[in-house]
């Protein structure tokens, strides 16, 4: 039985989005409206999703490569950066975040809406709560995110990374500090169940 579809939109974009891929929510426009990608950047977007943030980012950037653990969202993704005449610039991999990435690549830029639900489930049940699932404290993948990443980025690169306050805001800034990057809050705001969602901003050492 094929899957069913919706639609989203932002600015003059627009998305198709499989049922087994997370729908762009508060969270994705924060992230969206606050994307600052320069001219020529190297752009990773990780937990690509629907393709909203690599797609948006691939006006400026010279590349973007996009991934997700989920087929679906490799997919949709793919399919949405044709529809939004993307697709020229953008390179799509299937795996678990920097897995599917040669440890030769570096980046100027990389980007993730991280999974930051604390969820009592030890695995999650389907692809859609792969998106949002954060692990029992709803820190697992942002912590894999941040001790992985150094290695990809490029001197003075930056990351943007999106998650909840009840995720731990200063434990996010204390693990950038460790790792000599400074991090920042750039864009916040308040969503019903959470006490904010932050979009932070770090960037690495020279």
């Amino acid at each position: 039985m094929p899957s069913r579809s919706k639609r989203a939109f932002f600015g003059d974009y627009v998305f198709v989005v499989d049922e087994n891929v997370y729908d762009p929510a508060e969270d994705s426009f924060l992230f969206a409206e606050n994307l600052d990608v320069k001219e020529g950047e190297r752009v990773l977007d990780m937990g690509t999703g629907c393709g909203i943030l690599g797609i948006i980012a691939g006006e400026k950037a010279s590349e973007v490569i996009a991934v997700d653990v989920s087929p679906y969202a490799v997919h949709c993704a793919k399919e949405n950066a044709l529809l939004n005449n993307a697709r020229s610039k953008m390179s799509f991999v299937q795996g678990d975040l920097f897995a599917p990435i040669s440890e030769k690549a570096t980046f100027t830029l990389i980007l993730f809406n991280a999974p930051y639900l604390s969820v009592e489930e030890s695995e999650p049940t389907s692809w859609v709560s792969r998106a949002w699932s954060g692990g029992a404290t709803g820190r697992e993948v942002i912590d894999r995110f941040i001790n992985e990443s150094v290695t990809y980025l490029k001197e003075r690169g930056r990351l943007l990374l999106l998650q909840s306050t009840i995720a731990g805001l200063e434990e996010t800034l204390m693990s950038f500090k460790k790792r000599s990057m400074s991090g920042k809050v750039i864009a916040e705001c308040s969503v019903p169940f959470f006490e904010k969602i932050v979009l932070l901003e770090a960037e690495a050492a020279q």
